[in-house]
């Protein structure tokens, strides 16, 4: 006996091999009490030595001179998991992690989008 695809009978089992991400709703976007929606924005994590940083000017193979938030200038190198999908530009906000044996250099880890940028200065990160 055919069945179609999306019917089932009693005695019928459906496996479902596309499971949601833990804590993903089912495609609707979440809310605040007070109507608007919730936003998520990646921090830089303190305890793994990572800050933000303003991109100042292109160098060329992989590597942005930035200008950190503890008043370094350092030279950035971009990652390859961000190189194959962010472009970065000058003034551009960043999340860099400095190098523990040369803190004249760093890592780029994480670039923000505008309304992200808005949103941290607004909230008083920047």
């Amino acid at each position: 006996m055919l069945h179609a695809i999306n019917s089932t009978s009693p005695g019928d089992v459906c496996i479902n091999n596309h499971g949601k991400k833990p804590g993903s709703s089912d495609g609707q976007p979440e809310f605040n009490p007070d109507g608007t929606p919730v936003v998520r924005i990646r921090l830089p994590k303190k305890r793994l030595n990572e800050q933000f940083a303003r991109a100042d000017l292109m160098m060329g193979a992989n590597h942005i001179r930035v200008q950190c938030h503890d008043g370094i200038e350092r030279m950035g190198r971009i990652k390859g998991k961000i190189k194959k999908r962010a472009w970065i530009r000058e003034g551009d906000i960043l999340i860099v992690a400095p190098w523990s044996f040369q803190d004249s250099k760093c890592d780029i880890l994480y670039r923000y989008l505008p309304p992200q940028t808005v949103w941290l200065r607004k909230n008083n990160y920047l």
